[in-house]
């Protein structure tokens, strides 16, 4: 129960009037933590209840510790736009019964707007290492008050290229700070060399690891001959399937319009969202696919880390990510809280052996499953390997040598020997061809 953490009366209100009664496994281990000020580094998977873990114990800290004419005291760094307006929403809604005020400051909004907002000095500021690095940098941003930092999505932080920003961010923090990173994956040997920058003897969380996916989400695949037979399957399933709102994945922000645009000309009411969108369109598509104004989604991986999605219960993966981690971030939208899930995957030749390598990955196999009347040639390799992938998919080498340059190195040939005589004697004079002999 949160009441065993003695938090603030008005925070276990806001609680109550959200249903909210049994703190997950991640905020059972880390809100007590947080709450005694010590610096934690935690892994859970996404849809875990990380937000909450982080914000409940935060506010806490700051209704216990009331100040007046400080600058920001909290600073909350996310990777995207979408999942750092989600995370003020998680603020707002904590946060409703307190006194306590938070601004979000992110890429593609008004950014005189935003350097007024800041001059209001909010308790909590929220946003994207780019934009406040912006601000930091035209003498809007003051963090020497700062006295809890969040990176939240780390790992996502440093696979889009902002580790930098973020550093410089914090170099403004005072050292005297607590710091809490919280990340879906381990990230790697770039996450490690940040968290021991940033951190000061943390706690280690390790939690619902991420290869590990809900009991009630069933995951298969259905092998399909090229991308124009995934989008007749993709009709086929939006038309067949039980769901309240789906999302349909891709790798590509080209291939998302293009599969858009052909559910549009079916008369089927869809959003699509990626990188390239325009904020306004990006928040707008979010908030009306929540909303229930339309039931699908296509979406980029711009849409698949940390967006928490009511009701979401099919994710259809057009492309097949690039890793096992990308794999559980997007199907890990679906199948939370006990609901059940459906995730399909739609597999060209070319996405076997990936598909493969995802599936060793998780420990498991995925069902295939046939679609009547859609059935394709292609239903996988003939030969498999005992890892699961096809048998001849090994790169073969080049012929050519590459020498330290990188360049090519021609194959040096000699020249022709002589030819011998019948008795391994002395070399037979090759003749001038004469008419006669021609």
């Amino acid at each position: 129960m949160f009441t065993a953490f003695a938090l603030h009366e008005r925070l276990l209100k806001a609680l109550a009037e959200l249903n909210l009664t049994e703190p997950t496994p991640v905020q059972q281990a880390a809100i007590p933590l947080v709450l005694a000020g010590k610096d934690v580094r935690a892994t859970a998977r996404t849809g875990s209840g990380k937000t909450a873990a982080f914000l409940l114990p935060t506010l806490q800290r700051l209704l216990e510790n009331p100040t007046k004419d400080t600058d920001v005291r909290v600073l909350i760094l996310l990777p995207t736009r979408e999942l750092a307006r989600q995370t003020l929403v998680e603020v707002e809604r904590f946060a409703r019964y307190t006194f306590l005020k938070a601004t979000l400051v992110t890429g593609g909004e008004d950014f005189k707007v935003q350097a007024a907002q800041l001059r209001k000095v909010p308790d909590i500021l929220i946003g994207t290492p780019g934009r406040l690095l912006e601000h930091l940098e035209a003498g809007h941003l003051v963090l020497r008050d700062v006295t809890t930092l969040v990176l939240d999505e780390a790992d996502r932080m440093l696979d889009m290229g902002l580790g930098e920003s973020v550093l410089r961010l914090v170099a403004e923090c005072p050292a005297e700070r607590q710091t809490l990173l919280f990340s879906a994956t381990t990230g790697g040997a770039a996450l490690r060399e940040v968290a021991l920058k940033v951190l000061k003897e943390p706690q280690h969380l390790m939690l619902n690891s991420v290869s590990e996916l809900s009991e009630q989400l069933r995951q298969e695949i259905i092998t399909a001959d090229d991308p124009a037979h995934k989008e007749e399957l993709v009709f086929w399933l939006l038309a067949h399937e039980t769901y309240q709102r789906a999302i349909i994945f891709t790798n590509t922000r080209v291939q998302a319009d293009r599969l858009y645009g052909h559910l549009v000309a079916r008369d089927l009411k869809a959003f699509v969202l990626h990188g390239e969108k325009d904020q306004k369109d990006r928040k707008q598509a979010l908030e009306r696919f929540r909303q229930g104004s339309s039931k699908v989604l296509v979406a980029t991986d711009v849409a698949a880390r940390g967006l928490d999605i009511d009701g979401l219960d099919l994710v259809i993966n057009f492309d097949m990510p690039h890793s096992g981690d990308e794999y559980v971030h997007r199907v890990g939208r679906t199948g939370r809280a006990g609901a059940e899930g459906l995730a399909i995957s739609l597999i060209c030749h070319n996405d076997w052996n990936l598909m493969s390598s995802i599936e060793r990955y998780l420990k498991q196999r995925f069902e295939q499953r046939l679609i009547p009347g859609l059935k394709g040639h292609y239903r996988g390799p003939k030969n498999l390997k005992a890892s699961g992938k096809a048998v001849g998919s090994k790169k073969k080498k080049p012929d050519t040598k590459k020498a330290s340059t990188g360049k090519s190195v021609a194959k040096k040939t000699r020249p022709a020997k002589p030819l011998a005589s019948q008795d391994g004697m002395a070399p037979l004079k090759r003749r001038k061809p004469t008419p006669e002999s021609n």
